[in-house]
């Protein structure tokens, strides 16, 4: 099926394929040689294709469709589908650079005119009424929008097994979690279903599915994407949004049309390594003090020793958070908690009760019910963490660390059935890297890195100074190279 454009269009197009050359794309690797290919690359590529006439947005849509209901019968990774609407959505969408590219939102994310359930029963009928600038950015660059994939509830914990949905599973290993809360968009990747996914990181909600699933996925700096709508008027905003990826230029690319201009330095079009060398700290063992998994630590040396052979300067280095921001981190996320509870009762004109909400959401909001009179000391000395945490990066350019502590779970190791008393030690313990650079407003990647002897996917971590995204992206196009990962899940193929 070919797609008839007006000349304005076409001008558009015409700038978005020169966007796309950038990244490198017209080799003919990144091309399509049949239907089965699509399913296989990147956002950077599927646009391409497209925008040369290799294949037709409606065929690309079409094919995804297609591989969404044959794969979501095993991960159960889709909440909402919206297929006839992306199907009717390929004719008006506006031909900007990952024009024909589908894609999944997160179920956290409002759309104006599509459910957003937030992963709770309690939000089950809610449909969005308005949208963020950030969702009106992201289809100005011409994705399509295939429905809204899993999260747990309100994105509160590191595993996607919402009650309302079921959990949703590792495309490695259906035994297994995706991780959270992004984890429906980490595994629908992963799983070859789509290129990209949408996805958010309040506390490593990105990083950690990236982890899990083998795919790449970016936190940027705080302010560096448009607004999205705030849920609670918090005074320390902690989250942000962004994808899961297969690749690096995929990221690259969707910082480049997605970032706003703000007083960060602008990251631009970043195309692959830069010729600079790098300072880089690297340590293995957790802030929290809890046990780090001999292959999760082991993942993390080897990348250091691939860094130290590309010539950057690495060195080990003490461990440089530790547990108190953690305590207070853990104050900020009951007060959420409690701010999604209370949203709901004002709607309801009741009292919410289990009928409607999770255990491990009640046990958060206790917790917070418990501490609270200690909130604006907590709160103080989380705005004040950005200070120490930029001070980490005074001698060193980039610091490296394991993602998450252990491979992914087992499904029900962090089930939200329990309360908190029986999840949350084990859940600080897993999440024990992340956090912090969501407190500091910092950008962080996961990318693959290695796989147990059960062949899970293993991801480390690299964090750096406020704004300074373009030099991960350098880092991760460098290691792509060096020490390239599986793309899609075999379990999957």
């Amino acid at each position: 099926m070919s797609i008839s454009v007006s000349r304005r269009a076409a001008l558009k197009s015409s700038a978005a394929l020169g966007f796309l050359a950038s990244f490198g794309c017209n080799s003919p690797s990144a091309s399509p040689s049949s239907d089965s290919d699509l399913g296989k690359l990147d956002a950077v590529a599927t646009a391409q294709a497209i925008k040369s006439g290799e294949v037709s947005a409606s065929e690309v849509v079409e094919k995804a469709i297609e591989r969404a209901i044959a794969v979501d019968e095993k991960i159960n990774a889709i909440v909402t589908p919206y297929f006839d609407r992306a199907r009717a959505a390929v004719a008006s969408a506006p031909h900007g650079a990952w024009f024909g590219v589908p894609l999944f939102i997160k179920d956290l994310m409002n759309v104006a005119g599509q459910r957003t359930a937030y992963g709770s029963r309690a939000f089950a009928k809610n449909v969005a009424q308005s949208q963020s600038a950030f969702v009106d950015k992201l289809f100005s660059t011409g994705v399509i929008n295939l429905g809204k994939s899993s999260s747990p509830e309100f994105g509160l914990t590191a595993t996607t097994e919402p009650m309302s949905d079921g959990p949703t599973l590792n495309p490695w290993n259906l035994a297994h979690s995706t991780g959270g809360s992004s984890g429906g968009a980490a595994a629908l990747v992963a799983a070859g279903v789509v290129p990209v996914a949408q996805a958010s990181d309040g506390g490593g909600s990105i990083r950690i599915p990236a982890a899990c699933c083998g795919v790449a996925g970016l936190k940027v700096s705080r302010g560096r994407y448009p607004l999205t709508d705030p849920p609670h008027n918090l005074p320390l905003e902690i989250s942000v949004p962004g994808i899961e990826a297969r690749s690096v230029r995929d990221v690259a690319a969707f910082i480049a049309m997605m970032e706003v201009d703000s007083a960060l330095p602008k990251v631009g079009v970043v195309t692959g390594p830069s010729k600079e060398r790098r300072r880089i700290g690297y340590f293995t063992k957790s802030p929290l003090g809890g046990p780090v998994d001999p292959q999760v630590a082991a993942v993390t040396m080897k990348t250091a020793e691939r860094l130290s052979a590309l010539g950057h300067e690495v060195e080990e280095m003490p461990v440089p958070f530790d547990a108190g921001m953690m305590q207070d981190f853990l104050i900020y996320w009951g007060m959420i908690a409690a701010g999604s509870i209370a949203k709901w009762e004002e709607i309801a004109g009741r009292k919410a009760t289990y009928t409607e909400f999770e255990p491990f959401t009640f046990g958060l909001v206790e917790y917070f019910e418990m501490r609270k009179s200690i909130l604006p000391v907590a709160l103080e000395r989380l705005i004040s963490f950005a200070g120490y945490y930029g001070s980490v990066f005074a001698d060193r350019d980039v610091i490296l660390s394991p993602t998450v502590t252990t491979p992914p779970p087992k499904i029900g190791f962090l089930a939200p059935t329990a309360g908190v008393d029986a999840i949350l030690e084990k859940l600080m313990n897993y999440v024990g890297f992340t956090p912090f650079m969501n407190v500091a407003g910092a950008p962080a990647i996961s990318l693959p890195g290695g796989q147990t002897s059960e062949r899970l996917p293993i991801g480390f971590q690299l964090a750096a100074a406020n704004g300074r995204e373009r030099t991960l992206l350098e880092i991760a196009y460098e290691l792509e190279e060096a020490q390239p990962w599986t793309k899609i899940a075999p379990l999957m193929r």
